[in-house]
């Protein structure tokens, strides 16, 4: 009931996740980041401990691929869930145990991976992967939502989906965009919409944490 894409932006050095399902509040469960360190993806039947752990493995430099074989192999019910993770290199990994729902799989681009549960068509990772690839050169972010995009386009999942997320991260400890639609009709449409809200904000807000001084006005009435 879940697809997703994890990627490293070469350009930037920027990492994020980005979700979609038909269970609402899906990035709160399901988006991990940290910057300088990785990006990861825990879904399916979900255990959101399992992103942070994903992303401490690759912190002390173990490589995605271990780092995904090390949590399977240590946690239990591991058979019940699907894991992706992009490495501070770009290396890029994916599980997807026996228990996964209905169809499933995963697709590893450069410095990217998709996977999704539930799916209408075993097109759809590979589908992401592309449109992602397709976008070299566009914002991180704006890469990611057609990510998403392309992942509707494709078949999506066997269902509506009704939430979706994404987490992006740059240089600074918090997210440069932490966008989310927790329920509606059109989640992904949605957030094509927030971040197109976002998008010509997003710098602003990032120099007003790090330099008041510097910052633009806020534009608010008693300013």
């Amino acid at each position: 009931m879940t697809f997703s894409l994890a990627a490293r932006d070469a350009a930037s050095g920027m990492f994020g996740t980005a979700v979609t399902s038909s269970s609402p509040c899906v990035a709160a469960r399901c988006a991990h980041v940290r910057p300088g360190v990785g990006a990861a993806s825990s879904q399916n039947i979900t255990d959101p401990s399992l992103g942070p752990r994903l992303l401490d493995l690759v912190a002390s430099g173990t490589s995605a691929v271990d780092a995904v074989a090390e949590v399977v192999a240590d946690v239990p019910f591991s058979d019940y869930r699907q894991l992706t993770v992009v490495d501070w290199k770009g290396r890029a990994a994916a599980w997807s145990g026996p228990h996964t729902l209905g169809r499933h799989g995963s697709a590893i681009g450069s410095a990217c991976v998709a996977a999704g549960n539930l799916l209408a068509t075993a097109d759809v990772p590979g589908a992401m992967v592309a449109a992602y690839e397709a976008a070299d050169g566009a914002h991180l972010v704006e890469r990611l939502v057609r990510a998403l995009e392309a992942g509707l386009a494709a078949g999506g999942e066997e269902g509506p989906v009704r939430s979706a997320g994404l987490l992006v991260v740059d240089r600074a400890s918090w997210p440069i965009a932490d966008l989310r639609v927790d329920w509606h009709d059109d989640p992904v449409g949605e957030l094509r919409r927030l971040w197109e809200l976002w998008a010509p904000q997003m710098d602003a807000y990032l120099t007003r944490a790090i330099n008041p001084a510097a910052a633009p006005s806020y534009g608010v009435p008693g300013e």
